[in-house]
């Protein structure tokens, strides 16, 4: 007994040697906690509103699961979660296949100069917000005053309304994504190439190996380990698509550019039916706990570890 309580007082004395000695992290921290808690928990309250008819002027009225049930009878709000996961995975999956061909591509790149002026180049559009890319491509793919269609108008093509026909903005929309995002994400897979051994490649050119083959036999092999933890821990994110969609959709293509985020922010701000929102809300939360579970499980699998 006065061991164990002797070892309890060791471990008190040394928490708080550990406590002072790093109090000013603590306090550093502390704001960002506050924050955290405030933005995150405390809005937390609200999913009460999920099983209640409220607006504004009407006081909450408890309705249980109707909201749940209402959400799959409602043609929007599936078009919204097929859209969702149609955008998110097509631009997930393109975005690594584009990074990875253009981290190999540079690295292929024997002049420095050169390669640090194309790495500048890919990476700034990544600092650009959505608004300004939108206003950027909306003011070329313009139907009647648009570079684009006054190219095809040159070369003897009808112009095409890149944005406002469902046929269109779905392929707009990723070549505009990958075009703002291809090149930050470069940065991870340039780095992992940069951690192959060199002495890899002397092998392969001395058993007589050119480029494309180093490329397939070494290079690829060796960034899958990166490929594959990149694409688990995105597919945890696949529903927390927004901004890129609200700035470039319009009413004319909301069969394709509806997602869930848009659809529950027309739903609770536009219609102010705040308990039907927060349960489109809450649902997407739960489908994103599930896909957390399950890249988490992938994880296990494939790499060994737990990613939580």
């Amino acid at each position: 007994m006065g061991a164990s309580t002797a070892e309890r007082a060791i471990k008190k004395k040394k928490l708080i040697r550990e406590i002072r000695k790093y109090t000013p992290f603590y306090v550093m921290f502390l704001p960002i906690a506050l924050l955290f808690i405030i933005v995150c928990y405390i809005p937390m309250a609200g999913i009460f509103l999920a099983f209640t008819e409220y607006t504004p002027f009407k006081g909450p009225n408890f309705t249980g699961l109707e909201n749940f049930q209402w959400l799959f009878k409602t043609p929007a709000f599936l078009k919204a979660v097929r859209n969702t996961l149609l955008l998110s995975l097509i631009n997930l999956f393109l975005g690594v296949f584009l990074a990875v061909t253009v981290s190999v591509l540079l690295n292929e790149v024997k002049y420095k100069y050169f390669k640090r002026f194309v790495q500048t180049v890919i990476y700034l559009p990544h600092f650009m917000s959505w608004v300004v890319v939108a206003s950027i491509f909306t003011i070329l793919l313009s139907f009647q005053s648009g570079s684009i269609n006054a190219l095809l108008n040159s070369l003897g093509l009808e112009s095409i309304f890149f944005l406002g026909t469902t046929k269109w903005w779905t392929p707009v929309f990723l070549f505009i994504a990958r075009w703002k995002d291809t090149g930050w994400m470069t940065i991870i897979f340039f780095a992992a190439i940069s951690g192959i051994n060199p002495d890899l490649y002397e092998a392969a050119r001395i058993d007589g190996a050119g480029r494309a083959r180093q490329i397939l036999n070494i290079t690829v092999p060796l960034l899958m380990p990166t490929i594959l933890t990149v694409i688990i821990l995105n597919l945890a994110k696949v529903l927390n698509i927004f901004e890129s969609v609200f700035v470039l959709q319009n009413d004319l293509v909301l069969d394709n550019a509806e997602v869930i985020s848009t659809y529950v922010y027309k739903v609770g701000l536009k219609r102010s039916d705040y308990g039907y929102a927060t349960a489109v809300g809450l649902f997407k939360s739960l489908i994103a706990l599930c896909l957390v579970l399950i890249t988490n499980r992938a994880s296990t699998k494939i790499k060994g570890e737990s990613l939580l």
